[in-house]
């Protein structure tokens, strides 16, 4: 019987839940402009993939899971992807500004990319503060949907994807620096 009576409250937190989720994702939609305008935000968080992934220079395994606690900025990409070689620094760019304890860009090279093409990329482009982490059998892209590159997902702390993006974009711009700083400070 007491079951009964917790069904109203339980009801009542959802849907507080649901209109807060609503009213931040509507703040977010705001601050987008430019190439960031394509970004799709999520109403409800999505799962997404628990398939391990190769962490870079042979250095194990890993999985989505393990960023838990911090925003993530998840980028498939691959060498052989031309728009991903305009982006990457640009991306670079997101993860030396807000980098930390709260967000993270993570790259993750999808399909056939061998770790000396990958290091040959990342030093051609200059980029030395990220990940060259590896999806060689597509387990992480194919699980998420990834149909094409590049294409990224801003995963909560939670452990869920709340927006993705597909195709290249200024992840350097005024746009992509708003949003980013709105997820982590969101009273501000």
């Amino acid at each position: 019987m007491r079951l009964f009576r917790l069904i109203p409250l339980y009801m009542a937190l959802a849907l507080g839940a649901n209109a807060a989720l609503a009213a931040d994702t509507q703040a977010l939609a705001d601050l987008r402009d430019g190439s960031l305008k394509r970004l799709i935000l999520h109403s409800e968080p999505k799962p997404v993939s628990d398939a391990e992934f190769q962490l870079e220079d042979d250095g194990g395994t890993a999985t989505l899971a393990d960023y838990r606690g911090k925003y993530v900025l998840l980028n498939f990409w691959a060498t052989w992807c031309a728009p991903c070689r305009k982006e990457m620094p640009q991306i670079a760019e997101l993860q030396e500004e807000f980098g930390g304890d709260q967000f993270e860009v993570l790259t993750l090279a999808t399909g056939r990319n061998s770790p000396a093409g990958i290091k040959k990329f990342f030093d051609e482009n200059g980029i030395t503060n990220l990940p060259r982490h590896q999806d060689p059998k597509q387990a992480v892209a194919r699980e998420m949907g990834i149909v094409g590159l590049p294409i990224t997902i801003i995963i909560d702390p939670d452990g869920r994807e709340i927006a993705r993006l597909i195709g290249d974009a200024e992840w350097n711009s005024d746009s992509a620096k708003a949003i980013i700083s709105a997820l982590l400070n969101p009273e501000s």
